[in-house]
Order: structure tokens, then sequence, then C-alpha cells
């Protein structure tokens, strides 16, 4: 017989054992009742599985679209651990609910643990970039907007937090937010400079095409990935030549993400180039020059191209 909920609330009073990964299902797309239930067992149960348990939460909603563990997730937020705070923000990565919104701004001005609020920060980009494309209404852009900049220029605020309140507010292409990237840009921090190229690629905005290219030679691995991902959320023709070097490297990292802005850019030569790795021995850089490819087709080729591939593979 199948485990009903409340059973799995009952085991999980009398036992800290993770339940099987198949009775974790039974914590998806919950009614208002179903999660006023979770919400009163989970405080009664041990902090290291309520990490466990929102962490594998976490994880299988990842791997299985069908699966919505967000109402435990909204109710994590108000748990007394950071780690568990901080874990439910980053489950969250879908949800669109303007009702988040505050919740969201509330943690990152007022949390405790910079953990939660630096996920808070990375959180609320997804409704800045709602509220470029249209999608939001003024009055809560203006409030996610506002916490973010608040954020980034509190000089009391930890790094982490003001670099990914930059990151999220990148998609506003003012002259604020310009300025901010320039300055972080030139931070002895290179951390600070890894978020700035990151946010120079979020921007869409080819006026830091000069700045991009040139961390592409960088020492530093971190900013060489940034870099490479920004030459394709740029399309910058010009980096074909310096990112199939990078393709050609060391790094699995670096070369899966100048693979994936080959893609972006388009062209006959990163095409080449992207076939060329189609049949490569290495699986990973196999499979990360086909999903590049594809995408070229479908951003730069021909559809029929790609609608014959695809009617190759299997099950189709």
């Amino acid at each position: 017989m199948a485990q009903t909920l409340d059973a799995l609330l009952d085991q999980l009073r009398e036992s800290a054992a993770m339940p099987p990964h198949a009775a974790l299902y039974l914590f998806s797309t919950l009614d208002a009742k179903a999660a006023a239930r979770v919400r009163e067992a989970w405080t009664d149960w041990p902090v290291e599985l309520r990490r466990r348990l929102v962490a594998r939460l976490v994880e299988l909603a990842e791997a299985d679209f069908e699966a919505n563990f967000d109402a435990v997730f909204r109710l994590c937020l108000k748990d007394e651990d950071g780690d568990v705070r901080a874990t439910a923000i980053v489950g969250l990565w879908e949800d669109q609910d303007v009702r988040l919104i505050p919740l969201l701004t509330v943690l990152l001005r007022e949390d405790e643990v910079a953990a939660v609020r630096e996920a808070a920060a990375t959180s609320l980009g997804r409704f800045i970039l709602l509220g470029e494309l249209g999608k939001l209404h003024p009055d809560p852009f203006t409030t996610t907007y506002d916490a973010l900049l608040a954020a980034c220029l509190d000089a009391k605020e930890c790094l982490d937090v003001q670099r990914r309140a930059l990151e999220s507010l990148a998609y506003v292409g003012n002259e604020t937010v310009r300025d901010m990237i320039r300055e972080a840009y030139g931070s002895p921090e290179e951390k600070v400079r890894v978020s700035a190229v990151f946010a120079m690629g979020r921007s869409a905005d080819d006026c830091w095409a000069r700045q991009v290219q040139q961390e592409l030679g960088s020492p530093n691995p971190e900013l060489r990935y940034e870099a490479a991902r920004a030459c394709g959320e740029l399309q910058l023709n010009d980096t074909v030549p310096e990112l199939e070097e990078l393709a050609d490297g060391a790094d699995p990292d670096i070369q899966e993400a100048a693979l994936w802005a080959l893609g972006q850019i388009g062209g006959e030569r990163a095409q080449e180039i992207l076939e060329h790795y189609c049949n490569v021995k290495d699986e990973a850089l196999q499979a990360a020059a086909e999903a590049a490819l594809d995408e070229l087709m479908f951003m730069h080729g021909d559809l029929s191209d790609l609608i014959a591939k695809a009617g190759k593979e299997p099950g189709w």
C-alpha cells in the first residue's frame, strides 16, 4: 500500500532517518491543508534532518521538472536555521510568483545569516529580468530594484551579498548599473571582478566587448570562464578564434563554456568548431558541443536541419 503524507510525517517525528526516495514525492504539489500539516510537523524535526530534507528536495526538483516542492520551500523561508532558509531560496529558483518579492527583499535586508542574504540577492534577479521584459508591474519591480541597489551600496554589507546583488541588477540597462559594473571591474578584489564580467554578459550591452574579450586571456580561470560565457551572451563574433583556443584547453568547465558561447555566436567557423567537438572521445565535451550546435542551428541556422536531426533521435 502506498504511504500517505500523514504517515510520512509521523515516521519523521519518530525517526531522523532520511525517508526513501519515492516517499519524498509526497511533499510535491501540496494543497493549502497539506502544507499546513507539514508546517506544523516541520518545527519538531531535528535541524540536521531539516537540512538534509530540503537539500534533497532541491536535488529532486532540479532532476524532475514535474516535481513541485515550492510549498515546502516557502515554509522553510521562516525556518530558524540559516542553512535551511538559504537552501529553500535556491529551491524556489523557478517560482515567478510576485508574492515572493516581499519575502525575499525582507530576507535580503534583515536576515542575520550572510548566506541567506546572498541567496535572496541572487533569487531576486529573475524578477528584475521579468521587469525588463515587461512581464512585471512597475511597483514590484521597483521594490526589487531598490532592495538590490541598497544591498549593492551598503558599505557594511558583506562582499558576496553585494556582488550577487550586482549580478541580479545587471539586467537593467541604466547608467547607475553600468557605473556599478565599471566600478566592480576595477576592484582589487578578484571575485568582485568575476561578478563584474558576469554582469557584463548578463547586461546584453556590447559596450563591454573590449573588457570581456580581454579577460579571455586572464590567468584567473574564473575570469576566463565568465568571459567565455559573456562572449556568447553578447554574441561577440571577433572572439571566435580565442574561444576555439579555450575549447582546446585543459579546464573542462572553461571548455564547455567556450563551446556554449560558440553556439550563441553562430557563423560558419563556429559551426565547424562545434561539429569537430561532436566527434571527440570525451563524452562531456561531445555532449556540450552537440547541445551548442543545436542552439546554433535553432538561433542562426536552417530549422529544417534541426528537425531532420531530431527525427533521427530515438523515440521521435
